[in-house]
Order: C-alpha cells, then sequence, then structure tokens
C-alpha cells in the first residue's frame, strides 16, 4: 500500500515554555501579532503576563476575544477584520479548540477573499486554498483538542449550525508553544471534558480504517498516558499528570490524521443540535460506539485494553471512567430525549468523520445508537 506521512509541526513542550513565544516572534521580525483567545481566557492573569511579556519586547498584540464556545462563522469574519483594522502581521491562537480552529480560520481568511465555507475540504474548496497564510503559531491551554498541531478548522453556519470542515496542509502551525503549566489552574469539569475528547481522538484514531502504522503507534500510547493521569488530573492535579495530559492531547491530534470515526459524528451531531461541549458529547457516545465498532474491529479493542492492562470491556471502562471524573454518563440526564433522536441521527449521518469508520454506518443506526445512549 502507497501512502504519505506527514508530521512536520515544531512543538516546544515544557514547564516555562510560553516565556520563548516573545524571542521566537522578534528574532522573525513579527511585531503586531492578533492573539486569538475566548472570553474566558481573556480574563486570567497569565494571559495579562503573556500580553506584557510580548510588550516588553516591542511586540504589540491586539487581543481578540468575541468568540462562541462552539465556533460560527461570523466570529471569523469579525477577527478577520480586526487582523486588518489594526494592521497585524501574525496570529497566535491561545486556549482549546475554539480559540484554535477560529484563529486558523482567519489565518486562511487573510489572504483568501471567498466565502469562508468555500474553502470545505469535503465539497472540494480546498483546492482554493493558493495563497499564503500568515504566520500562525499555537498555544495551548486545555489538553483535549489537540488543534495546535492540526490542520484543520471546524466552524459552523450561524444559522444552520451545521459544522463545516476546512482542511489544507498550509494550516498548520508554524511553531506550537505547549506550557503545561498553563493548564494547572483548569476547573475539573474542564479538564474532565477535554481529558476525554483527547481520549476519544485516540481511541478513534487507532480504530480508523486504513494504514498508517506511526498514527497507531502514538495513538496506543496516548491512550496508555490518560488512562495512567486522567483521574488524578482532574481530582488532585499534579505536574506529572498535566504534562502526560497535554502531552496526550497533542499525540491524538497528531494520530488522527488518519481519520477519526462514528462517535466523533454523533459528537458532532450533539454539539450542532444541544450545543454540548465537544469533549462531554465525545464521552457521552464513546461506550455505544465502541459497542457498535466490535464487531469490526474486536482484535484492535483486545490491544488497547491489553496495552492499558484494564480486564474488562473498553466500552465498560470508558463509561465508569467518565463517571469516575465526574461527568454524566447518559443523555437523558442533560434533557435530551427520544425527540431530539431523528434530528441527532440526520446530523451524524451528514458528517464526514464516520467515513473512516471501520464498518459502514446507516442513519438508523445512528439513531440506535443514540438510543443506546440515552440511559
Amino acid at each position: 500500500m502507497n501512502t504519505t506521512f506527514s508530521y512536520p509541526t515544531m512543538v516546544r513542550f515544557g514547564n516555562g515554555v510560553i516565556q520563548e513565544l516573545g524571542p521566537h516572534l522578534k528574532e522573525r521580525g513579527y511585531a503586531k501579532p492578533l492573539l486569538v483567545t475566548d472570553p474566558a481566557l481573556a480574563k486570567q492573569d497569565f494571559l495579562n503576563k503573556i500580553y506584557d511579556d510580548l510588550k516588553i519586547l516591542n511586540i504589540n498584540a491586539h487581543i481578540f476575544h468575541d468568540i462562541h464556545k462552539n465556533p460560527v462563522k461570523s466570529d471569523v469574519i469579525i477577527g478577520e477584520a480586526a487582523y486588518k483594522k489594526y494592521s497585524c502581521d501574525c496570529i497566535i491562537g491561545l486556549g482549546g479548540g475554539a480559540s484554535m480552529d477560529v484563529a486558523r480560520a482567519i489565518a486562511l481568511k487573510i489572504n483568501h477573499p471567498r466565502d469562508l465555507f468555500d474553502y470545505v475540504e469535503l465539497t472540494g474548496g480546498d483546492k482554493f486554498i493558493t495563497e499564503a497564510i500568515p504566520y500562525f503559531v499555537t498555544v495551548p491551554t486545555t489538553s483535549g483538542t489537540g488543534s495546535e498541531v492540526g490542520r484543520s478548522t471546524v466552524i459552523s453556519d450561524d444559522d444552520t449550525h451545521q459544522k463545516k470542515i476546512l482542511f489544507h496542509p498550509t494550516l498548520l502551525a508554524k511553531a506550537v508553544f505547549a506550557d503545561p503549566e498553563l493548564t494547572m489552574e483548569l476547573p475539573p469539569h474542564v479538564t474532565a471534558a477535554t481529558g476525554m475528547d483527547a481520549l476519544t481522538h485516540n481511541i478513534e484514531a487507532y480504530l480508523a480504517k486504513g494504514f498508517h502504522p506511526l498514527s497507531d503507534g502514538i495513538a496506543l500510547e496516548g491512550i496508555r498516558l490518560i488512562h495512567e493521569s486522567l483521574h488524578t488530573a482532574v481530582n488532585k492535579p499534579t505536574p506529572e499528570a498535566r504534562a502526560n495530559m497535554m502531552a496526550a492531547a497533542l499525540m491524538g491530534a497528531v494520530a488522527f490524521q488518519k481519520g477519526l470515526g462514528l462517535i466523533h459524528s454523533m459528537a458532532h451531531a450533539l454539539s450542532t443540535h444541544k450545543d454540548l461541549h465537544h469533549g462531554l458529547a465525545n464521552a457521552l457516545m464513546m461506550p455505544a460506539g465502541l459497542n457498535f465498532n466490535e464487531k469490526s474491529v474486536a482484535q484492535k479493542i483486545r490491544r488497547i485494553e491489553k496495552h492499558i492492562g484494564i480486564n474488562k470491556p473498553l466500552a465498560i471502562y470508558t463509561r465508569e471512567l467518565t463517571q469516575s471524573i465526574g461527568l454524566p454518563t447518559n443523555l437523558s440526564s442533560l434533557g435530551i430525549s427520544e425527540a431530539d433522536i431523528d434530528r441527532l441521527a440526520k446530523l451524524a449521518h451528514e458528517d464526514g468523520c464516520h467515513q473512516c469508520n471501520e464498518v459502514t454506518v446507516t442513519e438508523n443506526d445512528f439513531k440506535q445508537l443514540f438510543k443506546e445512549a440515552l440511559y
């Protein structure tokens, strides 16, 4: 089988590496970054310190934080206008998945005048991505999406809330500053939800169809790190647990260039229809998704169980882990009922992630899976 493996992103990883951000930009001649983050992070003391440290080096950042927790196209359009209004010369994406998605989409739009959704990969729009992308740096503050090392962005339509995926190799960050210390103050529920997101990325990447031994090896090790560290990171954070979770999130995002699967399609539907946090949505749908995939990838699932040393089915393990870190384990507890099933199944079937699932998933299959997850 002929295929291509690519892992080009430069990552600076470790406690305190955020202090290298300013010198990195200054050495390359950048002085007016658009710093894209979310409203909550914009109020944090550490962001003020980052801003002040940049200013000492005569790097004057404009902070843009007008984004939704599930980003929409208007967030990108407003951010693009801010970049141009303040004559910015580079972009910093700082935060979790939402910040990274908006920052990456803004970077795309700066030199690409078409409507944002004209560039959607699923409809062949990536062929229009031909112009230069502004210098783009990412700084993760959660350990979940791994978007800091990604080359895609997920943005929803403001009206329909349907998620659109834009993908292109040039959307990779030129540098990543992954500092686990920036995650030490995360609330337990955020650590839990983002951690389950990272776990889902690693598991689905490993189970996805196709030949990619590099992704498989990275995913297996990412699963092990989460198994050993997530409970501690949520309930009694230590620097080691936080570092392991940040590494595992990076690994999951690197691994899922191989693909994801039906769990992500269902999670995207829940985020679209019910505005659920993406990591929580993944956690809720993982047991049902793993049970469904058992018939096609049983050997791989057994390998995961053996690798992390559990003597129970992976589906049961993930449900118990979800409960142990304080997250809900069924849809009904969040006000989702059978009346929502048809809409959720339709949205999940329209999502592209399940196309990488080893076994084909129909809309009726999705209906049964959502019903299974209700209680």
